[in-house]
């Protein structure tokens, strides 16, 4: 039998291990952790010039590339004008409509910089109760000046 001294040791022994495992006292043995990517970068402080100078170039190249994805004005233009011209009869009132294969037409000849917003998810997003299958031509290219 151990004594009472020793069973006390014994468990403050035990509770040190675990409770330094826990902590993080010990690395665990489990190599997955290594794998897990680090997703938060604290801001450079006012000293650091050269990360302050890096964060903010970064920052400029991905503003920049985010604007060349942008449609400019003559781009939204040509939409319009392609949106126009594809338009599928009978109108609804003042309203233009245009049904999927149409859609698909205007995708394919608007250029690259429009094709993420010719998808079926975006055309039946905006199906609203047509009895043709078609979607407004305004309310698409609203769409896409909203999103683009």
């Amino acid at each position: 039998k151990k004594s009472e001294q020793e069973l006390k040791d014994e468990e403050m022994e035990l509770f040190t291990k675990y409770y330094m495992e826990w902590k993080g006292g010990k690395k665990s043995d489990n190599i997955s952790y290594a794998n897990i990517p680090r997703f938060y970068y604290r801001l450079p402080a006012e000293d650091e010039i050269l990360l302050q100078k890096l964060r903010e170039e970064s920052r400029a190249v991905f503003l920049q590339r985010k604007s060349r994805e942008l449609l400019d004005n003559e781009e939204l233009q040509n939409l319009w004008f392609l949106l126009d011209k594809h338009q599928t009869s009978p109108m609804i009132g003042e309203e233009a409509m245009i049904n999927y294969e149409n859609f698909l037409k205007v995708g394919e000849k608007a250029g690259p910089k429009c094709n993420q917003f010719f998808t079926a998810k975006i055309f039946a997003k905006l199906l609203h109760n047509d009895p043709y299958g078609r979607i407004s031509i305004m309310q698409f290219f609203n769409y896409v000046m909203r999103k683009g």
